[in-house]
């Protein structure tokens, strides 16, 4: 009986051996003997789960910055140094984009594309001059101090508990909706909102296109989205054509709609309805989170709060008198709210991380990536690393007192920082 235990035991021993090297083999068992021996170390789980678990649990693995893994169904290597994340977020030639299949189909394929020809295209409109960003700017103060951003204030004040992210997300999809189709109805606005709020929600859930799974809620709240938004573009088209050159340019539709490269090629109607999806998901979400983390911040730490408050009640005393709203030179000189920003950036990194995938084999910081595989860059551990920010668990506006980090050891927005 006791021999008949042991190989039992030793039966387990090596299904379980076995079955925690299935990924290895298959993954790696194609790769040159020489990219084999120099893989970043690490391990990949279990078969289909591989090292979900254990990674949402430690979020790390060792200390080389670089380590393999098996995430989201797909051979991967997590980098989590400043250096490695700095090299896969600006090597364009040696990475692609590499979200998973729901973001990419829910958010809109057309956004993820990194060709050079529309990224400028798109660069050259919406990072505009400075005489075009403040006159911008103005617009959508004085329009929205009147008739959101005030009357929101008040009506918070007045039902005396609220929930405060719900109420900031509503504050700043308005703001947002106005910025990129300022001249549509209320009524398209509503429509866009009720039908991204659902797209929104699901936004990160697993690709199961079948009845019953939120995913596939997501992409006919997606249809739904898309079918909006091209009556507005077929309609901004139709107006644009009857007015010719004279014809009003008002927010980021015009904008896009007037985007060329350099053989006076524009952006498809596909292409404008992607971006503008993928924009109003990352402004929206990213700016809502960080106003709600900064308010909950200055409420636990009363003497940041206290500082924030006298440079705004100076900035308010040295107004002049017929001055109406707020100016883009009071806005540079709320130095310490800036701080303050920064600080809440770093500690509440809205997106957990950035997906790429090797086009090629690549070597970073020593290792090599294999073609094919996908890299997770974790910026956020470079947030919280004590080299750069002492005691990272504290909030601490005033590190930011004649501090500049170096370049990739401050990525609030990934690639877009």
């Amino acid at each position: 009986m006791m021999i008949g235990l042991v190989g039992f035991i030793l039966g387990l021993l090596i299904v379980g051996w076995m079955l925690r090297n299935v990924n290895s083999w298959v993954y790696e068992r194609n790769l040159s003997e020489k990219i084999r021996y120099n893989l970043p170390p690490g391990d990949f789980g279990w078969p289909f789960i591989g090292v979900m678990w254990p990674f949402l649990r430690a979020f790390k693995f060792g200390q080389t910055g670089v380590y393999k893994a098996h995430m989201f169904g797909n051979p991967s290597v997590v980098v989590t140094s400043a250096e490695a994340c700095k090299k896969v977020l600006t090597d364009d030639e040696g990475f692609n984009p590499g979200w998973p299949t729901a973001t990419v189909n829910l958010i809109g394929r057309k956004s993820f594309v990194r060709h050079l020809r529309r990224r400028a295209q798109v660069a050259s409109q919406v990072n505009r001059g400075p005489g075009e960003r403040i006159r911008s700017v103005n617009r959508v103060h004085e329009i929205y101090r009147r008739r959101n951003v005030i009357v929101t204030l008040d009506k918070w004040a007045d039902m005396g508990q609220i929930e405060l992210l719900t109420e900031l997300r509503r504050l700043t999809f308005k703001i947002i909706m106005h910025i990129f189709l300022s001249s549509e109805s209320e009524h398209v606005r509503e429509a866009l909102e009720r039908e991204y709020t659902m797209l929104n929600h699901e936004v990160r859930a697993m690709a199961i296109n079948i009845p019953g799974f939120v995913y596939y809620n997501a992409l006919k709240a997606r249809k739904n989205l898309v079918s909006v938004l091209q009556a507005v573009v077929t309609k901004r088209r139709e107006q644009r054509r009857l007015s010719g050159p004279s014809a009003k340019k008002a927010d980021m539709m015009d904008a896009l709609l007037d985007a060329e490269d350099e053989n006076g090629k524009t952006l498809s109607d596909e292409e404008i309805i992607d971006i503008l999806v993928m924009y109003l998901n990352a402004g929206h979400e990213s700016s809502g989170h960080t106003t709600m983390w900064a308010a909950l911040y200055l409420h636990k730490n009363p003497d940041a709060f206290k500082r924030a408050k006298a440079e705004q009640e100076e900035i308010v005393r040295n107004r002049p008198a017929d001055q109406k709203g707020l100016t883009l030179r009071e806005i540079r000189k709320m130095d310490y709210l800036n701080k303050v920003i920064d600080e809440t950036l770093r500690m509440v990194t809205f997106s957990l991380m950035v997906f790429r995938e090797a086009k090629k084999d690549v070597n970073v910081c020593g290792y090599t990536i294999p073609k094919g595989w996908k890299v997770l860059v974790w910026f956020r551990n470079v947030h919280f690393d004590p080299k750069t920010y002492p005691d990272p668990m504290k909030f601490d506006p005033s590190r930011w007192d004649g501090f500049t980090p170096k370049a990739g050891n401050f990525l609030p927005f990934g690639g877009g920082s």
